[in-house]
């Protein structure tokens, strides 16, 4: 029998925690796209199959939000590695090792069991940033904190604020916080490792500063390395299955479609898995390998979801997965969550904080048990070595100890995170809202870039105008900075008329965006930028009306207006790749093809506009052309997660010959 760990709440010795960096071999995620996320992309209705209950069925359909916006979007990078040096924060005591990245979302990127000589997390030294995040950039590997909304988080690549945090009883913490811009929250992770433990600890606490609910929304997702024995347990005999296909439905995961999808290579295609734990029982998951050991996840109460997904044995799955960490070898994932699936929100009450203690370590099972047919006596060994491993007294006692530490002033700042929680502060001071006490989270003035400064200056009175000087536009979002750019001073600004518009349009009250964007087109003073994206915003918003409007509408002249803003701006890439999508999409090639022709020669060797140039040709009847370009070879570095469009039109050129293996992307 194993001896417990320490309790959390005990005073101990701090494990050693440094400062240091690591290499990865990474393409930069690059500048943010100007372009303001305002199409309706993310409202999707989920199909619910047989055995959901009306309850989860209800929470698939409140929060939805419609985009990202005030977020940009992440995709200008490419798939050129190189070698770069990234800060880490290195947690560390007999048992385990922790390297946490700040820089990048905050992630756990490796957790190593000393004793066992693994990792309990899938991790290397080359991740490739590809399409699979809510602003588009992410990179496979590690255990990443997810809020917002279904999708990896906003902030997965972007840097957190990072503290060491000393408390009274003796714990050194490393803090990671931020302030998310989708549901105007304020996030907090505090990770310790005491003294021969054998779990890392994380507190995480949720604060909404609102005098209204909102939707939340959390998951900690953690990559685990997948083998040809990788099992994961989870206290529960039924899950809510999704194959990226079909309706959500009750599935039993010991006996699915006849195969047995606990065991990680059972699974030919693309799944998830939310285990449906009964309310009594103890929230946990584990994988087991040959021999029994994996990561496993626990925690308090409130963290009530527990996901597997795979990515299946298919060509599709395998690609994706050497796509996303070359040479690294294939992985799956398991996840805990607020709510019982990922489709679901639920409402964060106005002023609340919600806190949780999540503890991860290496499960240490029986193999012959764990990965024995007797699914029963597989969970309940399992559920015997945790509770061994790290009680749930303990965890449940982490809480409010948790909590007391949450408020304690940071020691030492490690790095700072975006600017925008001292623009959310400046804000709520100016219109009297309420705000967070700061005191373990501070939101230092030297945060601040050229992103938020325009914005801390309309709080200050300043007249709001287009700021050559700013390399990277940013957006912003609610009621507050509607009225302050409609105010006397601004009127008459195409710059703040733009903004206006663009709030409007991103909440989709399309006939306001477009009477906003019209007026900035009427104004003389707008320069080319300005009128360029009131070009792209107005023919958006036409497009997206029309599909709303009568049937035979096929919004042509809002594909004019797309076609306006191209010519206005005077680098037309981001603008140029998004026209050429939507004439092709709306059955306008030829359109889409002489926009290509009026670009700069340099922009053909692009992935994603050689793509657009084979699949407008394919539109126009020329196959023979468009087959030549794909023969030729197409990389699209930001290829989103199951798309197939490079397959599909192969097939459709190239009759009768195989899908080479490098366009194989299909999740199914």
């Amino acid at each position: 029998m194993r001896t417990p760990t320490t309790p959390a709440t005990a005073r101990v010795e701090p494990s050693n925690l440094t400062v240091t960096t690591i290499s990865l071999t990474m393409a930069d995620v690059g500048r943010s796209n100007p372009l303001p996320p305002v199409a309706s992309e993310l409202q999707q209705s989920y199909l619910v199959g047989a055995g959901v209950p009306e309850e989860l069925q209800a929470s698939t359909r409140y929060g939805g939000v419609p985009n990202v916006y005030p977020y940009l979007t992440q995709d200008s990078y490419t798939r050129e590695a190189t070698p770069r040096e990234v800060t880490a924060v290195v947690l560390e005591n007999s048992k385990l090792k922790v390297t946490v990245l700040p820089s990048l979302g905050g992630r756990i990127w490796e957790l190593f069991d000393k004793t066992a000589g693994k990792h309990l997390l899938h991790t290397h030294h080359s991740p490739q940033v590809a399409n699979l995040a809510l602003r588009n950039a992410w990179f496979a590997g590690g255990l990443e904190w997810n809020i917002g909304t279904r999708g990896h988080s906003p902030t997965t690549c972007d840097p957190l604020h990072a503290a060491i945090v000393h408390t009274p009883d003796g714990k050194h913490i490393l803090r990671l916080w931020e302030y998310e811009r989708l549901r105007e929250v304020v996030f907090q992770v505090d990770l310790w490792l005491p003294t021969n433990s054998e779990v890392l600890l994380a507190a995480v606490r949720i604060r909404n500063p609102n005098d209204h609910e909102v939707p939340m929304y959390w998951w900690s997702n953690a990559a685990i390395p997948e083998t040809d024995r990788s099992r994961v347990i989870a206290p529960a005999d039924e899950a809510f299955g999704s194959d990226y296909a079909a309706a959500i439905t009750r599935v039993r995961p010991t006996d699915h479609e006849g195969y047995d999808a606990t065991w990680l290579v059972n699974n030919p295609h693309a799944a998830d898995y939310f285990f449906d734990i009964e309310g009594s029982q103890r929230r946990w998951i584990v994988a087991a390998d040959d021999d029994g050991d994996g990561l496993a996840i626990m925690s308090t109460g409130m963290l009530r979801g527990r996901k597997l997904f795979v990515w299946g044995q298919g060509p599709g799955g395998k690609r994706w997965q050497e796509w996303l960490s070359p040479g690294a070898g294939p992985y799956a994932e398991i996840q805990a969550g607020l709510a019982q699936t990922q489709f679901e929100h639920l409402a964060m009450p106005a002023g609340a904080e919600w806190a949780w203690v999540e503890a991860y370590g290496n499960g240490h099972l029986d193999p012959e048990t764990s990965h024995g047919v007797d699914w029963d006596a597989a969970v309940a060994h399992a559920g015997e070595r945790l509770e061994h491993l790290m009680p749930q007294a303990y965890l449940d006692e982490a809480l409010p100890a948790a909590l007391r530490d949450g408020d304690v002033p940071p020691s030492k700042m490690l790095s700072v995170g975006s600017g925008w929680g001292v623009v959310e502060r400046a804000r709520r001071r100016k219109t009297g809202r309420a705000w967070i006490d700061e005191s373990g989270t501070p939101f230092v003035n030297e945060s601040v870039t050229g992103e938020q400064r325009p914005w801390l200056e309309l709080l200050s009175g300043k007249e709001f105008g287009e700021r050559p000087d700013v390399d990277e536009p940013s957006f912003v979002a609610g009621a507050d900075w509607e009225e302050l750019l409609a105010s006397a001073g601004n009127q008459d600004s195409p710059e703040a008329q733009f903004h206006v518009a663009t709030m409007k349009h991103a909440r989709q009250e399309l006939a306001g965006a477009m009477d906003g964007y019209r007026a900035v087109l009427a104004n003389r003073h707008a320069r080319a930028r300005t009128t360029a994206l009131a070009h792209r915003g107005l023919g958006l918003a036409m497009i997206a009306a029309s599909l709303e409007g009568p049937e035979g509408l096929d919004g042509m002249e809002g594909l004019v207006e797309l076609v306006k803003g191209v010519e206005a701006h005077p680098s037309p890439l981001p603008l140029l790749i998004e026209a050429m999508t939507l004439c092709i999409r709306h059955g306008h090639p030829q359109a889409a093809l002489e926009l290509l022709e009026k670009s700069p020669g340099a922009v053909a060797a692009v992935g994603r506009l050689k793509f657009l140039k084979a699949a407008a040709l394919a539109g126009i009847g020329d196959d023979a052309g468009a087959a030549a370009i794909l023969r030729g070879g197409v990389e699209i570095p930001d290829l989103r997660e199951g798309e197939d469009a490079i397959a599909h039109l192969w097939e459709r050129v190239c009759p009768g010959e195989p899908v080479p293996e490098n366009y194989t992307f299909g999740m199914r």
